[in-house]
């Protein structure tokens, strides 16, 4: 199943006691599927658990807040790519309005719906299978191809979903073309190894995608969900109803969330606009919204490019910030003479938090890991920024967004 990988044996072709292994002991050609198996790390992360801050939403108070958690990067890389698959539909159905996320801790079982256009149910004619199973079922295969078109959605090489199957004991597709008329439903088991024959029912009237999956939760080291992953889980939901389209209302555990815009879904970090944190923020066509506000722990950001959540920031957040930054200095300098000795750039982003909800084209732009956005070649300027009465800067951005020069 797809590309053969090469790789050095661990765990098999031991030498014999006292013995020198053999070339073929030490060397072993692996099936991708197995590469994937043996080296997850190389495409979701570690599977072992990790102390880090994330913020999480707190439910006493309906905020976002800044923890210690311990989670899994790898349990909650196959999770994301489930959510943002299911987001990105929007982009290619603009009819699309509900996004539906379950988490079901009693069966350790986890489901993303969406009603935007459904994947067609159709043969391919090339690979004598039916489309669905082509792109949940084997690994290299999608619609994100195609370099010379332009794009705005989270997924382009071809893993995605196979990458959640893969670290499943079940999943299942469902989905309804209302093209052919037909609702295909397929089950995938022990990690994408056995797979079920298609069942196709002639009744779809409307376009929808349901994927449920149940984590191999020993390959995570864990026997279930714990509140930590759960809280990880309900952010990333959350993080959905604020990045989509305002028209999309999203959905957990069959109750609406509120903050269906990203100005809403800032409100969850700094407060309510009135008696929270001051801020300024600008949306400028659509693919750039932007929040600023002063920050007493450092200099903090939450960021999101094509849905994704780019939790260690990167290129798209220092070209914010950065800008920010000197408009700030020149503002102060003019202000306080004398200051511009002792006031530096690092002072003033010191007390700075950005939020950022950026689309960008996935043709130019790499994302080399989920929490990171980096990109040499970011140079574009933002127009500068003015003073509003109340002496907060406004941020003005490029109505193009950003492009390579």
């Amino acid at each position: 199943m797809g590309k053969e990988a090469l790789t050095e044996a661990t765990n098999k072709g031991t030498a014999p006691k006292g013995g020198k292994a053999t070339v073929e002991q030490t060397y072993q050609k692996l099936t991708q599927h197995q590469h994937i198996l043996q080296r997850p790390d190389t495409y979701i992360g570690s599977i072992e658990k990790q102390t880090a801050e994330m913020f999480v939403m707190d439910p006493l108070t309906n905020r976002m807040v800044n923890k210690s958690i311990q989670y899994v990067p790898g349990l909650y890389k196959i999770f994301d790519e489930i959510v943002v698959n299911a987001a990105d539909n929007k982009q290619r159905d603009n009819n699309m309005n509900e996004l539906k996320i379950e988490i079901n801790r009693e069966k350790g079982q986890l489901s993303v719906y969406n009603n935007g256009r459904g994947v067609p149910v159709v043969m391919h004619k090339e690979h004598k299978i039916y489309v669905p199973e082509l792109i949940f079922g084997h690994l290299l295969a999608g619609s994100n191809f195609d370099d010379d078109q332009k794009k705005t959605t989270g997924g382009r090489n071809g893993y995605g979903a196979k990458l959640a199957n893969i670290f499943s004991s079940e999943f299942i597709v469902e989905t309804a073309d209302a093209d052919e008329g037909k609702v295909f439903k397929q089950v995938f088991q022990e990690n994408m190894v056995k797979v079920g024959k298609p069942k196709i029912t002639a009744k779809a009237t409307e376009g929808w995608t349901k994927i449920t999956w149940t984590p191999d939760w020993p390959k995570f080291g864990m026997d279930g969900m714990d509140d930590d992953i759960i809280a990880l889980f309900t952010r990333r939901a959350y993080d959905m109803a604020g990045c989509t389209h305002q028209s999309v209302k999203v959905y957990l555990n069959g109750k609406k969330l509120p903050a269906n815009k990203f100005a809403d879904y800032v409100d969850l970090y700094l407060g309510p606009k009135v008696g929270g944190s001051p801020r300024c923020s600008e949306k400028v066509g659509d693919r750039w919204e932007v929040s600023v506000a002063p920050s007493d722990d450092g200099f903090q950001q939450v960021s999101f490019v094509n849905s994704i959540a780019t939790t260690k920031g990167g290129t798209h957040v220092s070209h914010v910030a950065d800008q920010v930054v000197e408009k700030v200095l020149e503002f102060m300098k003019k202000k306080h003479k004398g200051m511009e000795k002792s006031l530096k750039p690092a002072h003033v982003k010191a007390h700075m938090k950005v939020c950022s909800n950026q689309q960008q084209h996935t043709h130019t732009h790499a994302f080399p890991n989920p929490h990171s956005l980096a990109h040499s070649s970011l140079k574009t300027s933002l127009p500068g920024l003015r003073q509003l009465p109340h002496r907060e800067p406004r941020l003005r951005l490029p109505d193009e967004g950003v492009h390579d020069p």
